[in-house]
């Protein structure tokens, strides 16, 4: 999907002189006509010759302005954005769909690879569902924000991996620009003591709450970890361990319960491949976990119902909140959404009642005895905070198994590069996104951001290089 390259840069020569004269003619009928909308056609227009000379090269730098990327949030439109990423990743979409118009090329490798089929499952009924949907409008502006995220970060990003040294900087990328938004986070908390309650905005403009900020943070945590310990120069073995250093202290300052979780989770998983232990035994350990824990729930219920430890800025005790599901305002809170949630489902447990359009029909569907001091009627709190009970609300039992097949695919080709690849530095990048996906999917119990860009070009771009790494094996090994 790479456009044509140049030898030159877009910028230099008469190519420069000309964008020159433009930002200058631009910025005077900005001025003269008080229209500052205006302000932003350079921009677009700089977008727009990126993308036809060097696609690729626009992508990764998308990767690195994520996270330092301003969020933005219109409460009478209902739209949140980020900028300028989102903006990136729309002009994106549009310049791959005119440019398949024009030549009708697809992916069809990746169309055809089994986690490519999920999403395009996941796709085909977000959009079905529209018809269905209580909002269509809501549920489409849903439907389309996904297709912005998937096309660029996970169709092209296909392209991008294509180039060893593009693989290599994916991760680096994300995760220095997440170490500057980190500093700054760290900066604005230090001015209120590092205080619990702070720690949930002081991220703000760059993450708009602490839950995507340490999902971030727990998604990048192993590929520091990794690079912080492996044999390399004495400036990169600096650079790398202060990376690290950096993410570990932003990490705990966050105050995120469940971002602590998914990186012992990810430690587990690591244990298991170093142990060489198949995915079926893993799937089967799992499984049985969790039938033992619904087996058993009564008395877990009963033990989580003892613990009136709520989270405070003590970190023990915040640590010991996790399971108190009896005074602790957030735990009680997810279990509100969650039930709501499931009722919702139980109403229109077929086609949902339509992507995006949580937040606005489960006000009915709380029952007083389960609502807490932060629970809300307006639908401004967001969405039901699970990767999975969400889409039973809003797409039904279909939408829910559609995730739990991505999530097949997904893991299954993770496992099987990682254990196939030779040892190298293609295996370790291939190890640092399933990682990565791993922290994601064990925070999505607790959590869901797959509509932030933040997320998405982690989640997107992860499953891209996995696929890659997994069809460029299979054509090497026929």
């Amino acid at each position: 999907m790479e456009g044509p390259t140049q030898s030159a840069s877009f910028l230099s020569g008469r190519s420069g002189l000309y964008w020159a004269i433009t930002l200058a003619a631009v910025t005077a009928g900005v001025v003269l006509s008080e229209t500052y909308l205006l302000a932003a056609l350079p921009f677009i227009l700089l977008m727009v010759a990126w993308a036809f000379y060097s696609l690729n090269s626009l992508l990764l730098c998308l990767v690195a302005i994520t996270p330092l990327s301003i969020t933005l949030k219109d409460q009478g439109f209902n739209v949140g954005l980020s900028l300028p990423s989102e903006l990136i990743l729309a002009g994106v979409s549009l310049f791959l769909l005119l440019r398949f118009l024009q030549n009708g090329q697809l992916p069809w490798k990746a169309l055809k690879h089994p986690v490519g089929m999920a999403i395009m499952l996941q796709l085909g009924w977000m959009g079905f569902t529209i018809l269905t949907s209580e909002m269509p409008l809501v549920s489409f502006k849903a439907w389309i924000s996904r297709i912005w995220f998937v096309v660029p970060l996970f169709f092209a990003m296909l392209e991008v991996f294509k180039s060893p040294k593009s693989r290599d900087w994916f991760f680096p990328l994300y995760a220095f620009s997440l170490a500057a938004a980190s500093l700054y986070t760290m900066y604005v908390h230090s001015q209120y003591g590092f205080s619990k309650e702070t720690s949930t905005w002081v991220m703000f403009p760059f993450y708009k709450e602490h839950t995507v900020y340490g999902m971030a943070l727990a998604f990048v945590f192993p590929f520091a970890c990794y690079r912080a310990f492996r044999r390399q120069s004495l400036l990169s073995q600096v650079i790398f361990s202060g990376l690290l250093l950096v993410l570990t202290a932003a990490i705990i300052l966050s105050y995120t319960r469940a971002a602590w979780l998914s990186v012992i989770a990810a430690a587990g998983v690591y244990a298991l491949i170093r142990l060489k232990i198949s995915l079926r035994f893993f799937l089967a350990a799992v499984l049985f976990v969790g039938m033992s824990l619904w087996a058993t729930q009564d008395q877990w219920i009963r033990i989580f119902t003892k613990n009136d430890t709520v989270s405070s800025d003590n970190f023990r005790e915040h640590v010991q909140s996790v399971s108190n599901v009896s005074t602790d305002a957030s735990n009680l809170e997810r279990i509100n959404r969650w039930m709501s949630a499931l009722r919702m489902f139980s109403v229109r447990p077929h086609t949902g009642w339509g992507a995006g359009t949580y937040q606005f029909q489960y006000a009915p569907f709380q029952h007083s005895s389960e609502m807490t001091i932060i629970s809300t009627n307006e639908g401004s709190m967001g969405n039901a905070h699970s990767e999975y009970i969400g889409p039973l609300a809003e797409q039904g039992w279909p939408g829910f198994l559609a995730v739990i097949i991505f999530m097949w695919a997904l893991f299954k080709t993770g496992f099987r590069v990682v254990l196939r690849l030779p040892e190298g530095q293609d295996r370790s990048l291939a190890l640092m996104a399933l990682l990565g996906l791993i922290t994601y999917y064990t925070h999505g119990v607790l959590n869901n951001f797959l509509d932030s860009d933040k997320a998405a070009v982690l989640v997107w771009g992860a499953a891209a290089l996995l696929v890659y790494l997994d069809l460029e094996w299979s054509e090497k090994k026929n």
